[in-house]
């Protein structure tokens, strides 16, 4: 079973990071975190990489309803959405894929939010890779 859901888009990366945001809350997803890799790699260590961002997704309907049928889920939530840059006209979008966390869990009463999950944000990657 691969762990992610993945796109790349024939855009720059910020272009590609303010319409990850878009296409996310399109779906209902708000962003809770940010996580800017490359600057925290490069104040803490000096490392050089490549500009990518995590963003902390929740959808609370969806985050409640894991809660609900396994108290420890709050481990892999929120969904966590990689925004990594290629080159100048090219960007990568991953996600973690919610089937994942039924994997792990062996829970079967994750299943329908895992599946609602997993269908919003691969509608958010596809309406992202046809911008």
């Amino acid at each position: 079973m691969g762990y992610a859901l993945s796109t790349t888009v024939g855009m720059g990366f910020e272009q590609a990071l303010t319409a990850t945001r878009e296409r996310l809350a399109a779906e209902g997803f708000g962003v809770l975190s940010e996580i800017d890799i490359a600057a925290t790699l490069k104040a803490k260590i000096g490392a050089e990489v490549a500009p990518q961002v995590i963003l902390g997704a929740c959808r609370p309907p969806l985050a409640h309803a894991a809660l609900q049928a396994e108290p420890s889920i709050g481990l892999l939530l929120p969904c966590n959405v990689v925004v990594r840059s290629l080159d100048d006209a090219r960007t990568v979008v991953e996600a973690m894929d919610p089937q994942v966390m039924v994997a792990l869990t062996g829970n079967p009463a994750l299943e329908q939010v895992a599946t609602e999950a997993r269908e919003r944000i691969g509608r958010a990657l596809t309406n992202l890779a046809r911008e």
